[in-house]
C-alpha cells in the first residue's frame, strides 16, 4: 500500500460504535415512526436510553393492553406499522390482545418485547416465556434478536412484514443482554413493499362485469387505504352513479354524505344493507373481503352462482367465503388509480339503484331529537346534540358492545381514516384508541363512545392522556351491564339474566381524579349543557373531557 493510499485510510473517519439497542432506535427513526406506545421494563432499557434524545416520542402507558390497543390504532391511521414496546413474560402476556386485534382487523404492528439475557435461556429464568410458542399462531412473523449486528437488519423485515401483503402484526423480541452489545451503527435499507394492481385481463374482466351489470355494488373496508385513494374512489363511484357500502367499524371511507353511500354492513347492520347483498348482481369488495361479519355468519351471499370480484392484495383470500368470480391482486390506491380510467356509461338502472338505497341509509341516520325529553338521561339526545356541530374531519374511536350503535348510526364520517374501532369485538380499545388518535391529529375533534363494561377494562389510560396532552371527548354509556351479551343472553335464556349486571362508580369523578373534566348526567333535560361544558374544556383549558351518561337498560340505537 503506498503512503499516500495510507494517508487517505488514516483520514477517513472510522464509524462510532453504537450499541444494538440504540440502532434498533435510529432504524425506527428512518422508518417513519413518530411515537411509540411502551410500559417499561429492564428487559429492553438500551432500547429506552436509545428513545431517551430521539425524534421519537415515547409514550408511557399504564397497561400493557393500553399500550397495544394504542398502537394498533396508530397503525390503523397510517401506511406504516404502529410500534408497542413491553418487556417479558407478564408484559408480553398482557399486550397479547392488541396483537389478536391488528391479526383480525389486518392493522400494520409492530411488538417489541424485552427478554431475559442471552445466556440464561431454558433454564427457567425470571418471566422466561417461549416467545415463539405463545406468538406464532397469531402474528405474521416472530423474530428473535439473536445477534447484534443484525439489529437494523431485523427491524427493518419486521416493519415489511407487517406491511407486505395482507398487513398484520410482527413481534420481535430483544435479550437485554444483546442489545447492549456495540456495533456498526450501519442501518438496513427501507424495504419496498409490492402494491399490484390490476393487469390488462383484470381491467377488461371488470369492466365487461360492469358492463352487463343492473344492480352494482361496491363494499370497501380494511385499514390499507390512504385518504387520496378513498377520496378518489368516492368521486369516480359519484360520477358513475355506484352504490358503496362500508364494511363494518371502516365507516369514512366513503363519506357519510357521499350520495354513493348506502349504509354499513356488519353486526346489527339495518336491514336494508343486509338485504343488499343478495340483491345486487355484482359485488366489487374492495380492502376487505365477505367474511364472517359482512356474511352474518357465512350465511349470507354464498350461492356459488354469485358474481364476486375480490380486489385484495392478499393472495391466499385468508376469510373470504362464498364464490369468487376473479380476484385482483392489489392494494386498494393503486386498484382506484386504474379504476378510474374506466370509461362507462351510466346506466339508468345504476342511479334507480343507488338513489334507492341512498334514500334508506338517509333515513336510517336521521338524526333525533336535540330537545331533551323528561325523564332519564338518552344517548340520542346526547348524539343529536353531539352531531350538528361537529367539524367535517371529526374523528370517532370504538371498542365494543350495543353502545357502538350510536356512532354507526348517526355519527358523520366524512374523511378516511375517521373510525378507528375494533372490528374483532374486542373490549377496552375506546379510550386507548381515542388517545392515540388525539395525540396523532392534535387539532380534530376526536370522540370516543365506551359502555361502562368496556370502559373500565383501560380506562386507566385516561392517565395518558393527561400526561401526554389528549383532549378526547369520552362518552361513557352507563346501563349497569354487559348490554351485547344481555341481548344474546335473552335471546337464548329469556328472563335468566346471569353474569351481565354491573355496579359502577362515579366515571366522572374518575376522570376529574385523573386530571380531565368530567361530568355525570342522569337526566335528559342536563344533556346540552353537559356537552356544552366537556367540549369548552377541551377547547379552552386542553383537558380530556368525560360524560358519565346513567342510560336506561335494554334501550339500543336500532
Amino acid at each position: 500500500m503506498s503512503t499516500q493510499t495510507l494517508q487517505a485510510h488514516a483520514q477517513t473517519p472510522t464509524p462510532t460504535k453504537k450499541s444494538a439497542g440504540h440502532v434498533i432506535v435510529d432504524t425506527l427513526v428512518a422508518h417513519g415512526v413518530e411515537r411509540t406506545y411502551v410500559i417499561p421494563g429492564e428487559s429492553y432499557l438500551d432500547v429506552l436510553d436509545g428513545l431517551h434524545n430521539s425524534p421519537i416520542e415515547t409514550i408511557v402507558c399504564r397497561h400493557e393492553g393500553g399500550a397495544a390497543y394504542m398502537a394498533e390504532a396508530d397503525g390503523k391511521m397510517h401506511q406504516r406499522p404502529g410500534i408497542a414496546m413491553v418487556t417479558r413474560g407478564p408484559g408480553a402476556a398482557n399486550a397479547h390482545v392488541g396483537l389478536h386485534t391488528a391479526w383480525q382487523d389486518s392493522t400494520p404492528m409492530v411488538l417489541f418485547v424485552g427478554l431475559i439475557p442471552f445466556a440464561h435461556r431454558d433454564r427457567e429464568a425470571f418471566q422466561e416465556f417461549d416467545i415463539k410458542g405463545w406468538f406464532d399462531t397469531g402474528a405474521k412473523r416472530v423474530m428473535v434478536l439473536d445477534h447484534p449486528e443484525r439489529a437494523s437488519e431485523i427491524v427493518a423485515e419486521a416493519m415489511f412484514a407487517a406491511m407486505s401483503g395482507r398487513p398484520g402484526p410482527v413481534v420481535v423480541g430483544l435479550p437485554e443482554d444483546i442489545i447492549r452489545e456495540m456495533i456498526e451503527p450501519t442501518l438496513h435499507p427501507i424495504i419496498p413493499v409490492a402494491a399490484g394492481g390490476m393487469t390488462v385481463t383484470d381491467w377488461k374482466q371488470l369492466k365487461s362485469a360492469l358492463e352487463v351489470s343492473t344492480k352494482p355494488l361496491f363494499v370497501v373496508g380494511g385499514n390499507d387505504w390512504t385518504a387520496e385513494g378513498a377520496a378518489t374512489l368516492t368521486k369516480w363511484l359519484e360520477d358513475h352513479q355506484i352504490a358503496a357500502a362500508v364494511e363494518w367499524r371502516c365507516e369514512g371511507t366513503v363519506p357519510f354524505s357521499s350520495p354513493s353511500y348506502v349504509g354499513p354492513i356488519g353486526y346489527g347492520r339495518p336491514k336494508p344493507t343486509y338485504d343488499l347483498l343478495e340483491e345486487t348482481d355484482l359485488l366489487v369488495f374492495v380492502g376487505t373481503v365477505p367474511g364472517d361479519v359482512i356474511t352474518d355468519g357465512f350465511v349470507v351471499r354464498q350461492d356459488w352462482s354469485k358474481k364476486n370480484f375480490l380486489v385484495t392484495i392478499d393472495p391466499s383470500l385468508r376469510g373470504r367465503s362464498g364464490a369468487v368470480s376473479h380476484q385482483i391482486v392489489s392494494k386498494p390506491d393503486v386498484f382506484v388509480r386504474d379504476l378510474v380510467m374506466m370509461d362507462l356509461d351510466v346506466k339508468p338502472e345504476w342511479k334507480a339503484f343507488t338513489d334507492r338505497m341512498r334514500a334508506e341509509q338517509v333515513k336510517f341516520s336521521a338524526l333525533p331529537p336535540a330537545t331533551p325529553s323528561a325523564g332519564p338521561a338518552k344517548m340520542d339526545t346526547l348524539m343529536a346534540n353531539l352531531v350538528k356541530d361537529l367539524p367535517n374531519d371529526a374523528m370517532v374511536t370504538l371498542g365494543a358492545g350495543e353502545h357502538t350503535n350510536w356512532a354507526h348510526r348517526y355519527f358523520p364520517t366524512e374523511e378516511y381514516a375517521s373510525m378507528i374501532s375494533a372490528r374483532n369485538g374486542s373490549m377496552g380499545y375506546s379510550v386507548p384508541s381515542a388517545i392515540a388518535a388525539s395525540l396523532n391529529f392534535p387539532g380534530r375533534r376526536v370522540v370516543t363512545i365506551a359502555g361502562d363494561g368496556e370502559f373500565l377494562m383501560n380506562g386507566q389510560e385516561l392517565a395518558t392522556a393527561a400526561q401526554y396532552g389528549a383532549t378526547p371527548l369520552v362518552i361513557v354509556m352507563d346501563n349497569q351491564e354487559y348490554g351485547t351479551i344481555r341481548t344474546h343472553q335473552e335471546r337464548h335464556y329469556p328472563e335468566r339474566v346471569s353474569g351481565t349486571q354491573l355496579k359502577n362508580p362515579d366515571f366522572a369523578l374518575m376522570a376529574q381524579a385523573f386530571g380531565g373534566f368530567g361530568v355525570r348526567v342522569e337526566n335528559d333535560a342536563d344533556v346540552p349543557a353537559a356537552l356544552e361544558a366537556a367540549l369548552k374544556a377541551i377547547d379552552e383549558e386542553g383537558q380530556f373531557a368525560l360524560i358519565h351518561l346513567i342510560v336506561e337498560q335494554r334501550v339500543k340505537a336500532y
